[in-house]
């Protein structure tokens, strides 16, 4: 009964992904990136829109689950998705020996030939770039660095990487575990220590588990959005789900190598627009240091914004609200339609 429920899910999620317009597209293949085959998703109504590469989190969760639940932004923009090294279908291609060299540079560097690809194929001079959770980390340097290539930049759950400075959101997950009376946790968290700098990959990966199951808001996106999407997602059979997860496994060796980066050392200048619309109730990634950081930016043009009655994954558990921000706030800015500012 279970597997006929998600059966038909699947089909009409099918059904309501196809895009007919004359001015459409909907392609996907491997493209050679970084020497090894990568997946490309190209989806949007109307060529004539921004293109948006969304750059995703995990490390290694492929966005490309959360199609159905973002489906109207492609009424609106040209959205790229492309999995990474070690996520999604890129994972399932080569499996864990044909991912080559793990590393944040690597990814960084397939950005850019990604960046390179698309303006290419779709002949626009730069593409909007539109980062999640851990992407945000990449995100950030590729906006800082290539303002010649990209629009603007909307960081969405928003990491602010200080090199192991602001422990605030570790004393919260250790105040709510004592609240909990989760004991075994908390001692678990407390022999981890302060300091990110010094996880493993099993050490960072056990404490994002540990926050998302003690959060009860973010606990339930997990279910609600993040489970169920993987669950009924059109574009992945049983089999990949599975390849799907071992990828996200896998790519845990690239979360303690962001711990030492030093957002503010890199700088906070960025000669695009720069936006960040964060969860309001986040406690994985907390808007306050990405509040912080958006004050000291300087760009252009920039905006923050919260969305209410969000934690984690704020775009993809209220994306109505998201398009909105993206509607009202970056979208003018890019097709030169904003104010320019004094």
């Amino acid at each position: 009964m279970l597997l006929t429920y998600r059966a038909l899910k699947r089909r009409s999620h099918a059904k309501n992904l196809r895009i007919t317009a004359p001015n459409g597209i909907d392609e996907a293949s491997y493209i050679r990136i970084g020497g090894i085959d990568q997946w490309v998703s190209i989806r949007g109504e109307d060529l004539s829109n921004p293109v948006i590469l969304e750059i995703h989190g995990g490390p290694g969760a492929s966005n490309l689950v959360f199609v159905p639940r973002t489906r109207t932004w492609e009424r609106h923009f040209t959205i790229v998705r492309w999995d990474m090294r070690g996520a999604g279908r890129t994972f399932a291609a080569g499996g864990p020996e044909g991912q080559g060299e793990m590393t944040l540079e690597r990814v960084y560097r397939d950005a850019l030939e990604v960046t390179r690809y698309v303006r290419e194929r779709l002949g626009v001079p730069r593409l909007l770039l539109v980062a999640n959770s851990f992407g945000t980390v990449t995100g950030l340097r590729l906006a800082r660095n290539h303002p010649e290539l990209y629009s603007a930049y909307v960081g969405s759950d928003q990491n602010i990487v200080d090199g192991g400075r602001d422990t605030s959101s570790y004393q919260a997950l250790l105040a709510r575990l004592e609240k909990a009376g989760k004991k075994k946790e908390r001692a678990a968290i407390l022999a981890m220590g302060p300091n990110r700098t010094a996880w493993t990959a099993q050490q960072w990966s056990q404490y994002a588990k540990t926050v998302v199951t003690t959060d009860p808001l973010t606990y339930d996106t997990m279910k609600t959005v993040v489970i169920r999407s993987l669950w009924f997602s059109p574009f992945h059979n049983l089999r990949e789900l599975r390849s799907y997860l071992k990828g996200m496994t896998f790519s845990e060796q690239l979360g303690p190598q962001a711990t030492t980066l030093d957002e503010r050392a890199e700088g906070t200048a960025f000669r695009v627009p720069f936006f960040l619309f964060h969860g309001a109730s986040d406690v994985l990634t907390p808007p306050e240091p990405a509040r912080r950081f958006f004050e000291e930016v300087t760009a252009p043009v920039k905006d923050f914004a919260l969305i209410e009655g969000a934690s984690h994954f704020a775009a993809f558990r209220h994306p109505d609200r998201f398009l909105d921000l993206m509607l009202t706030k970056v979208r003018p800015v890019v097709v030169g339609t904003a104010d320019k500012p004094a």
